[in-house]
């Protein structure tokens, strides 16, 4: 796990500042990689690479960059799981260290850039092949490891996090499409950063420079392809294979590992089978938990699986106090504001962990690749009574029917203020168009945006492209939500996961985000996943008896919710009214007539509007409003190597 830079001048020229930039570069990424550091350039000086490791496997011969002896190098950050076994397919006799890293510079030199889909793992490099004068940027299926770039005046940059390339822009500028996306879903679309001028590298991409061209493709997908030859229990137990083996492989290191664990289905899964594979006497798991009620605090669940399977449990009491404390390096280390509220105790809990392991396994993106998500359950509530008042029921191509799924409308309990919403216009519309006004967060905003700074653009067109994207099926409605949250919740919950473990210098790993587990679970047929409104039924019936009954037949999922709509209007209202004392004044986004005083008192309980516009608001003061520091940044980083003064 590390923190990567490169810089390349796509015109073939020597680069005057490479060596400030690779030395700026490494001194931003140093919490990603507190153990080791290094830096490579070419003797022609037109490209270098930066490097900062955090050790994990092979502690003593993997320090990158790395070459592979004829001339290629690379600088890489992530984990590739099933590096023995490419090892043992390559020739273990030509190796000279035991590091993932070296696998991927020799299976580069046996296949090119058709090693990726070797990989398996979560991953983002970036390579140079010597002998065809070229730079290879990937990134993993997914998107678990980070990667963004910017071109400046002929010279590409890319760095594991959006801030190592800001001081080689003119001027830090807000991307408003990207802002109008965050707005809309707290996350951006598409490529899309919040900072005018660099760009995410997809997920599943890879970059090439060469012959002075960048050219950019996608080289993997997953397909929606139900198996409709294999009976109900035959795939449950190819899904729980594929589970069991996907942790075991997560489980190599040579450091000890630990697990979050919320007490929920995705998390106790993953601690289980971790403390199953290894010795459960070294595991160790980490929660937390809110003083503010039984509805902010599942961690008597945690404490079940825990003492189910014998391992210790460390719970970290979260409070205001933290929030206040914490916010400003939150909004720090997440480079710009994505996803929701979770990202505070996670910061919290991680840093907790940190003090004990280098590597902890986590449950996301069971929501997202099971269908956890309560809003498909009212989406096909919807849909079910529409049918039913039409007679068309049992002519139509749903997975419920209205009689099936009224047993599981109780976990829709704390979403009423949601559904409320949801069907105050357009009931009964077309189903892209609906659940777009369930993701679409836009409209709680009300009059606190701003809302002609954007022009024309709105994000429908682009959520459009990927709900109706062809590699799922046209009738399959449940593959259509899961499969948007899948392509962009799921990367913006994942950008905090690894921002927020590795401000830490802590390795997150997710053995759910492993393209084995999820090739296999698309193909599982929508009545599997989703009988009778069934949340994440697959899941359950693959692994739910791993667990203690209480944890496996829970219905209350909690998604760590933090009471904050009762902190700002208590003990962190001083707070936040103080935050926003002049910001009405000076952010563009925000109408003139926008009052936090009038937010706070009408915010629902779960609502996430004051928590966008917080962290907006924090994003702004740290990139945007600290002038002075980030403009010494630029200076150094593009200051002449003759010039550079390391301090």
């Amino acid at each position: 796990m590390c923190g990567i830079g490169a810089v390349i001048s796509l015109e073939g020229r020597s680069v005057p500042h490479l060596g400030s930039a690779l030395t700026g570069m490494r001194e931003l990424l140093s919490h990603r990689g507190p153990d080791a550091e290094g830096e490579w350039t070419h003797e022609r000086r037109h490209v270098g690479l930066a490097n900062r490791r955090l050790k994990i496997i092979d502690l003593e011969r993997g320090d990158q960059p790395m070459t592979d002896g004829a001339r290629n190098w690379i600088t890489y950050n992530g984990e590739i799981y099933n590096y023995r076994e490419l090892r043992r397919e390559l020739g273990p006799s030509e190796f000279r260290t035991d590091s993932d890293t070296e696998v991927i510079l020799r299976a580069y030199r046996a296949w090119g850039v058709g090693c990726l889909e070797r990989l398996r793992g979560m991953f983002a490099f970036a390579l140079w092949d010597e002998e065809h004068g070229r730079l290879v940027v990937a990134r993993d299926r997914f998107g678990i490891k980070p990667l963004y770039t910017a071109v400046v005046d002929g010279v590409l940059y890319c760095a594991s996090e959006a801030k190592v390339l800001l001081p080689f822009l003119p001027e830090i500028e807000t991307d408003l499409a990207g802002l109008r996306d965050y707005l809309a879903f707290q996350f951006p679309l598409a490529g899309k950063t919040l900072f005018s001028g660099v760009e995410e590298l997809p997920p599943a991409h890879v970059l090439v420079v060469e012959n002075g061209q960048v050219r950019t493709e996608r080289w993997w997908e997953v397909h929606y392809e139900p198996d409709t030859t294999s009976s109900e229990d035959q795939l449950v137990e190819q899904l729980r294979s594929a589970v069991v083996e996907s942790v075991d492989m997560h489980l190599r290191a040579d450091v000890p590992i630990g697990a979050y664990l919320s007490g929920g289905l995705d998390s106790s899964v993953v601690a289980v089978l971790a403390a199953r594979a290894g010795q459960a006497e070294e595991f160790i798991a980490f929660t937390g938990r809110f003083e503010d009620g039984p509805e902010y605090d599942e961690s008597a669940f945690a404490q079940q699986v825990a003492s189910a399977e014998a391992f210790d449990l460390r719970v970290t009491t979260i409070g205001p106090d933290d929030f206040a404390a914490s916010m400003a390096d939150i909004a720090y280390f997440l480079d710009f504001p994505v996803a929701g509220p979770g990202s505070f105790p996670q910061y919290v809990v991680s840093r907790a962990a940190a003090r004990e392991r280098k590597v902890v396994l986590g449950g996301q993106g069971g929501d997202e690749i099971f269908g956890g998500y309560a809003r498909y359950l009212l989406a096909y509530f919807e849909q079910c009574i529409k049918a039913a008042i039409e007679g068309t029921m049992h002519r139509a191509p749903f997975v419920v029917t209205y009689e099936s799924i009224i047993p599981n409308l109780e976990s829709l309990r704390s979403y009423k203020p949601l559904i409320q919403e949801f069907w105050r216009e357009g009931l009964f519309g077309d189903l892209d168009e609906r659940y777009f006004r369930l993701v679409n967060r836009a409209p709680s905003m009300g009059q606190a945006v701003d809302w002609e700074i954007f022009g024309e653009y709105s994000p429908l067109e682009t959520f459009l492209s990927i709900f109706r994207a062809g590699n799922v099926r046209e009738e399959s409605y449940f593959d259509r939500m899961s499969h948007f949250d899948f392509k962009t919740l799921l990367p913006a919950l994942l950008q905090v996961e690894d921002r927020l473990s590795m401000a830490h210098g802590l390795e997150s790993r997710t053995p759910f985000v492993d393209h084995e587990v999820v090739q296999l679970a698309a193909t599982l047929p929508a009545l599997v996943k989703f009988r009778n409104g069934e949340l994440k039924r697959s899941l359950k019936l693959a692994l739910g008896d791993v667990l203690p009954r209480p944890v496996a037949e829970r219905r209350d999922k909690m998604g760590f919710p933090v009471p904050l709509t009762a902190w700002v209007r208590g003990p962190l209202r001083d707070y936040t009214l103080d935050l926003f004392s002049s910001a009405a004044s000076r952010r563009e986004y925000l109408n003139a007539r926008f009052d936090i005083a009038e937010l706070i008192e009408s915010e629902s309980t779960f609502g996430r509007t004051i928590w966008g516009l917080l962290s907006l608001e924090l994003w702004h003061q740290c990139y945007h409003d600290r002038s002075t520091h980030w403009s010494g940044l630029r200076r150094r980083m593009t200051a002449p190597d003759a010039d550079l003064v390391v301090v």
